[in-house]
């Protein structure tokens, strides 16, 4: 039985099925192992992890620990309670009409940050000049539909993964930036910070970044240089914005003060810090990796909740939560019917009941692509229900052909 416990309840011979954070906090190989010393827990609590998920049928037990199931369930209510308190952003045009620049932009962003990553591994400054026009773009494209970009930016091409989190921490941000009714420019300033928030990675040697096995202790400190390195970086840039350099420098600060590299806490990290630490550690935990696959938004998204006790803002997660909503475009869910569909679109009036295309029956197999209004009722296109999200890999459905 999976179950839920303080780190600090942690002893040699249990079992651990999930370290509970997200990658970049820890050392270990896999989020699942034996803890066979204490050494081992002496890291977990170093690491400022707080909760692990045991298995006690593969070593020893809390007995009145909460199961798995029962965190879910209880967090899965809350989230549906949150993302109800408001509308959904307002869409000026279909994702199908922008889905064609959408894609345009994210080839050329993913380009321009290739190229600033191989220009500071040369020791030259960024130029604004190029940056600049591509992040108009992505802030243009989440204005007309905010869908469209967001829902590319979940398929990503293991080996392009560096460039194209940049993108999509600048999508993400610029989306988050907007649905909290920050201004033009301080969203503008964040989409730049969110782009070039990982150039200090252009010093990181590819076998530590794209290591498949566990980082050994100097590894990992190489890793936790990339943010002061990049700032340095920027400060070459003329012309740099002090939001861009604060997101370079703290998108890995955690709230409880367990993050870097200056271990902020609190109100010392600004705002948009916080809101680029969600951001980043939402897209890094949905993308396929060479040590472990990516899970599906909604799951990320309970994750981000579930860790907004210790590591992140919760006020933040849950306007986070508001502007994706529980299923983001591009998620394939089942229906009540039995059909499988992805979200297309969100409902102005509720994010639980999306436009989905609908493309997969469980008992026949794919079906002519079919537009469903979920909050539209019987007879106008509507009349179903989401029961759950589904991992396109279940189902051998490759998602990107419906987009």
């Amino acid at each position: 039985m999976i179950k839920r416990i303080p780190s600090t309840e942690l002893k040699v011979g249990m079992y651990i099925h999930d370290l509970a954070a997200d990658w970049s906090v820890h050392p270990f190989m896999r989020s699942a192992f034996p803890v066979k010393s204490e050494q081992e827990i002496e890291t977990i609590l170093q690491c400022g992890i707080h909760e692990v998920y045991i298995d006690s049928e593969r070593g020893l037990d809390v007995a009145d620990a909460p199961t798995k199931e029962e965190v879910d369930r209880a967090l899965q209510a809350e989230m549906l309670a949150v993302v109800e308190q408001e509308p959904a952003p307002r869409i000026r045009i279909s994702t199908s009409e922008e889905m064609g620049r959408a894609r345009a932009i994210k080839s050329q962003a993913a380009n321009l940050v290739r190229n600033v990553m191989q220009d500071a591994r040369l020791g030259k400054a960024v130029s604004l000049e190029a940056v600049e026009p591509v992040v108009a773009g992505i802030t243009e494209s989440i204005l007309r539909n905010s869908g469209a970009l967001i829902g590319l930016m979940h398929i990503k091409n293991k080996d392009d993964y560096t460039f194209l989190h940049s993108v999509s921490v600048c999508t993400f941000l610029v989306a988050f930036c907007r649905s909290v009714g920050l201004d033009a420019e301080t969203t503008r300033q964040a989409g730049l910070g969110g782009l070039l928030h990982d150039t200090g990675k252009a010093l990181v040697p590819d076998e530590v970044l794209n290591k498949p096995g566990r980082l050994t202790d100097a590894e990992f400190d190489i890793i936790r240089k990339h943010p002061r390195d990049g700032y340095e970086l920027l400060l070459k840039t003329p012309g740099i914005g002090e939001i861009p350099l604060d997101i370079t420098l703290h998108h890995h600060e955690r709230v409880d003060g367990s993050g870097y590299p200056d271990k902020l806490a609190g109100d010392q990290i600004t705002t948009l810090a916080k809101m680029a630490a969600i951001v980043d550690v939402y897209d890094a935990i949905t993308a396929d990796r060479v040590y472990h696959k990516g899970m599906p938004p909604t799951d990320a998204l309970r994750k981000l909740f579930e860790w907004s006790k210790h590591h992140f803002d919760p006020t933040l997660v849950k306007a986070f939560m508001r502007c994706v909503g529980i299923y983001p475009v591009g998620t394939l869910v089942l229906l009540e019917s039995g059909r499988l569909g992805l979200v297309t679109e969100h409902n102005e009036e509720s994010l639980l009941q999306p436009k989905v295309k609908v493309i997969f029956d469980v008992r026949k197999g794919y079906i002519p692509p079919t537009e469903v209004d979920l909050a539209k009722p019987m007879g106008k296109g509507g009349a179903d229900k989401i029961v759950s999200h589904e991992s396109p890999s279940k189902w051998k459905i490759d998602t990107q052909r419906f987009l």
